[in-house]
């Protein structure tokens, strides 16, 4: 049996409750992870407390800017091993939620997950292939969620020309950024203002029983975004919006 002892205080400083059988889950999910990370690359972090402060927790931290009450429908792009969405989904059960990613194996790794801790009862979550390029085009995820998180490493203005056309009028766009953010804020408001948000504010954390930093950038989506974001797979990265 694994100490659950930082994961507990973890959750405690963040004010969410969970019962047995969601605590169950997110062991059932780090065994998963871990068995699986043998054959596949899904994370470089595998200590328990590691993953538990890293991976759980940092994925949970989204409680503090953002009420998550149902019923809301989020989608994670390039979830990967299924942060923030899968922790997000086990302590807050009401959520309808979306994983993306561009890895059919990962999307496979995510799916086995979904089974096995029985997360999909009401049919109230789902793993899907693709790239943002692409499935931002397609009209059954085009500006139909009220939040698209995504722990994904890109600079702000590429991310949201990704994540914005996801969003519906009234929804928002919360990327979970990591170091100093300040110069990023300042390069992306035209780009986000060109894809039909608005950058709210920034929430600046500390991960609960560390010293690393975490960011949350609030970005609202105020008009629908042009037919012609997202640009074509490659672009955005390579071209980001000024």
């Amino acid at each position: 049996m694994r100490d659950t002892t930082k994961f507990r205080q973890g959750l405690e400083k963040l004010g969410i409750e969970l019962t047995e059988r969601q605590m169950e889950q997110f062991m059932d999910y780090y065994e998963l992870l871990i068995e699986k990370n043998k054959v596949m690359n899904l994370t470089a972090i595998t200590e328990f407390d590691e993953v538990v402060e890293k991976h759980f927790i940092d994925s949970l931290m989204l409680a503090k800017v953002r009420k998550l009450d149902a019923p809301l429908r989020i989608i994670d792009l390039g979830t990967g091993a299924g942060f923030p969405g899968i922790p997000l989904k086990i302590a807050f059960p009401g959520l309808d939620i979306v994983l993306a990613d561009s890895l059919n194996k990962r999307v496979n790794f995510l799916n086995e997950v979904i089974d096995a801790l029985a997360l999909d009862a009401d049919g109230s979550i789902c793993a899907v292939h693709g790239r943002a390029e692409d499935l931002g085009r397609n009209p059954a995820y085009r500006e139909s969620f009220d939040l698209c998180v995504s722990r994904a490493v890109a600079n702000l203005s590429t991310l949201s020309e990704y994540c914005l056309p996801f969003v519906k009028i009234g929804g928002a766009f919360i990327p979970y950024k990591s170091g100093n953010v300040d110069e990023e804020l300042q390069q992306s408001g035209n780009a986000v203002k060109t894809l039909g948000g608005i950058i709210e504010r920034c929430e600046k954390m500390v991960l609960p029983g560390t010293d690393i930093s975490r960011s949350f950038i609030i970005i609202n989506k105020l008009e629908a975004t042009k037919k012609k974001y997202p640009r074509k797979a490659g672009t955005p990265g390579k071209e980001p919006l000024t």
